[in-house]
């Protein structure tokens, strides 16, 4: 009965050694793909060891869906607003301001502060939106 094992011909393939390899060689292709993937090589500048002292630029006005109005994180109003603009203004012309606006405030707040940035000479604004992923 051991002579009629040894001499049984099978049906089917074993497919497990080939999906081994398959496997092996994706993730050699992988490898070797994303290794050989190279950016331009550039010669960049050293920075030097000292801490940056210098605070963003950038001056972020936001109003509150109630109207209150922010200078970064602090409340002020349309008149401290405008004066704190305009000594922001005298250090850097080229004041960069960021509106956030709530989406329930009312047309007109956003407007009067856009006037005011008009009013300033103060032209690079920037109006935060939020991305609506689908």
């Amino acid at each position: 009965m051991k002579i009629e094992e040894e001499n049984k011909v099978y049906d089917e393939i074993n497919v497990t050694p080939m999906l081994d390899i398959a496997y092996t060689l994706l993730i050699v292709f992988i490898v070797m793909t994303t290794a050989s993937v190279q950016g331009i090589t550039v010669n960049l500048p050293k920075a030097s060891n000292a801490p940056s002292l210098a605070k963003p630029q950038t001056k972020a006005i936001t109003v509150t869906a109630d109207g209150t109005i922010f200078l970064d994180t602090y409340p002020v109003t349309m008149e401290q607003l405008e004066s704190t603009l305009i000594q922001h203004k005298a250090v850097n012309p080229a004041l960069p301001i960021v509106v956030k606006g709530d989406a329930a405030v009312q047309y007109a707040s956003i407007v009067d502060v856009l006037a005011l940035l008009g009013r300033l000479d103060i032209t690079q604004i920037g109006l935060v939106t939020q991305n609506i992923v689908k």
